[in-house]
């Protein structure tokens, strides 16, 4: 069993990681006032003291924590230290990502330092005075601080707990605006340490930073260090537009700067700081929780083998382990191998039925003389090459896609000097010819892929009743619509044409069109609206409900037959002949040809939902609807 400690993004994002296992768990806020869905967690809400804490874990046969409460919460962080100590616990510590601190940010360690803060403003006033003056001319007057002068307002969006040690502030002139949550117990906390109603200004909901700071007009903007998904780096940026000065409470340490290990000798201390990294090391600590377990696509193998390489022929190290950095920015470890004058990988695709599991993927790593560019990426044996049109390269380059070179120039940008990775997989060749790489036209080899780095496996069955509770999960919110996407990308650009939804009526299908559209119909939603890319239209218009490649490929002879429907000249029908991918479509086929698409497709789909509306989105490659 395992208990989280959130009430933040990161405890969102844990709980989320959590329920694609399908065991039980528990999900604990102070407040209870975060708004989550669980469908396999129970929820707790209230602080825990040492000894609850203690007497939980026990009676609920806690075996891991996870630590994804605020990094502010240093009681909480110390009262679990303690109890896992206590019992034998390993903890998960799901940290923020958190950028580097720039030297125009006036950094403390404690609320005490701002004691000087009336005395910095009074001296500073006369230099500054004339710009601020200018700022306030062309603003509209401040809602909360109308009589007082711009050069004594201090914005503090440190929360409502720090209301009482920021008041002292206030005796020596200093007006402070408090920005808190519109809560009614943040609001009575609020009141109870001394805030008037005037001095309160609240967070809403997609409410532009730099307006806020425009209407209050201050001097002073404190921040704690909260990380990216405290929204940290926009008011920070939206203070400098404005000639703002920043301050920031630095985060507490939680972890020694030298290891990912508590300041205890008896607690097993783990840190993450995404739900990849959290997934990887719930599987490792206790692998029955996750029925299927994750694995590394070969684009964080190949960036695994190229940063250890760097380091071994760059800085005499061989380290068992290094962090690659993945595109959602988190930072994961990969175990790696060394051999003369190369490193390696050797993929581990989890439960994936991937035929590149347990492959070796090397890399080696040279500094690169004369100009050009940095870093220089180039296939050696194993890699294929791409010979048709339609992928992210043109014909004659390394099949090496887009996202897995960004995340080897990303990884080996901090070396600081120009490079050459070569990679190379020795059993490439043979692989590839039972992928769908011939038929790609990518000869010679596999190809480097991968657009999250990881890969998560799903049985068919548990996906699909993923789908169902998350329809179950829509159709609570009372709408009747529910808007049915194959991933995130399509689901970004659905949403900017299907506006007033909550987000759990944004659900993903996978590749079950048919099979999600039918649940929809038996649990009575009356409105759905598919968005499908191209890719997966043909493949839908064609009849194919399941869309996976495992099942279906995209079929040029029925492609070249909705052509001949569409009235399509001759050029253009030999021109799709020669497609490899069905997104080079859109460069050449007339719109009277998506429309026939979009015609086959609803006549498959639209008997799926008898007794609702059926809306169809066709998405082209710019977020266009069709």
């Amino acid at each position: 069993m395992i208990l989280v400690f959130g009430g933040t993004t990161e405890g969102r994002a844990a709980i989320s990681e959590l329920e694609e296992a399908g065991q039980h768990y528990y999900y604990s806020t102070k407040t209870g006032e975060q708004d989550v869905t669980l469908h396999n967690g129970q929820l707790l809400s209230g602080a825990m003291t040492q000894e609850a804490m203690r007497e939980f874990c026990t009676a609920n046969a806690i075996r891991l924590i996870v630590d994804a409460a605020h990094p502010f919460a240093a009681h909480l962080h110390q009262t679990v230290v303690t109890v896992a100590a206590e019992l034998g616990l390993p903890v998960i510590r799901y940290e923020r990502q958190y950028p580097e601190r720039a030297e125009d940010i006036r950094w403390i360690d404690d609320y005490a330092e701002l004691a000087a803060l009336s005395e910095s403003s009074e001296s500073s006033e006369n230099s500054e005075n004339s710009e601020t003056s200018e700022r306030s001319e062309s603003s509209e007057p401040s809602e909360t601080s109308e009589n007082s002068e711009p050069s004594k307002l201090l914005l503090a969006t440190t929360g409502v707990q720090s209301i009482g040690r920021l008041k002292p502030l206030e005796a020596q002139g200093l007006r402070i605006v408090y920005r808190i949550l519109p809560r009614e117990s943040s609001i009575r906390l609020a009141h109870q340490q001394g805030a008037d109603d005037s001095q309160l200004c609240f967070y809403q909901e997609g409410e532009d930073e730099e307006e806020v700071m425009r209407r209050l007009k201050p001097a002073f903007i404190l921040l704690k260090e909260s990380g990216r998904s405290g929204g940290f780096t926009e008011k920070v940026e939206a203070a400098r537009r404005l000639g703002i000065r920043i301050i920031a409470l630095k985060r507490p340490s939680i972890i020694s700067p030298s290891s990912s290990t508590l300041h205890h000798p008896s607690v097993t201390f783990h840190q993450v700081d995404g739900p990849f990294g959290l997934r990887r090391m719930i599987e490792r600590l206790l692998p029955d929780f996750y029925p299927l377990h994750s694995g590394l696509t070969t684009g964080t193998c190949a960036t695994a083998a190229a940063i250890a390489a760097a380091r071994q022929a760059l800085l005499g190290e061989q380290p068992p382990t290094v962090g690659v950095v993945l595109p959602n920015g988190e930072t994961i470890p990969v175990e790696v191998h060394y051999a003369e004058g190369y490193a390696y990988v050797i993929k581990d695709s989890g439960d994936d039925p991937d035929v590149t599991k347990g492959i070796e993927i090397r890399a080696v790593v040279e500094r690169k003389g004369g100009a050009g560019t940095p870093i220089e990426i180039v296939a050696g044996q194993g890699i294929g090459t791409i010979t048709l049109p339609g992928f992210d390269y043109p014909p004659g380059e390394p099949a090496i896609n887009r996202v897995p070179r960004q995340m080897l120039r990303q990884n080996l940008q901090p070396f600081g000097r120009p490079l050459r990775i070569t990679l190379s997989v020795p059993e490439g060749e043979e692989i590839a010819r039972r992928t769908f790489n011939p038929r790609l036209g990518i000869t010679g080899g596999i190809s480097i892929i991968g657009v999250s780095g990881i890969i998560k496996p799903f049985s068919e069955e548990s996906f699909i009743q993923s789908i169902h509770k998350c329809l179950e999960v829509a159709r609570a919110t009372g709408t009747g619509h529910v808007v049915i996407n194959s991933g995130a990308k399509s689901e970004r650009y659905v949403k900017q044409h299907v506006t007033g939804l909550p987000p759990q009526c944004f659900v993903e299908y996978g590749n079950y069109i048919g099979e999600t559209i039918r649940m929809a119909a038996e649990l009575g939603i009356g409105h759905v609206t598919l968005g499908v890319m191209i890719g997966k239209a043909v493949k839908l218009a064609a009849g194919h409900l399941d869309t996976h490649s495992r099942r279906t490929v995209m079929d040029r002879a029925f492609i070249g037959q909705m052509l001949d429907e569409c009235g399509a000249d001759e050029g253009t029908k030999k021109r799709a002949e020669g497609i490899t991918l069905a997104r080079e479509l859109w460069d050449f086929a007339p719109e009277a040809f998506f429309q026939v698409v979009k015609h086959h497709c609803y006549e498959h789909c639209r008997p799926l939902l008898p007794d609702g509306q059926l809306t169809l989105f066709l998405i082209d490659e710019q977020g266009g609807i069709h």
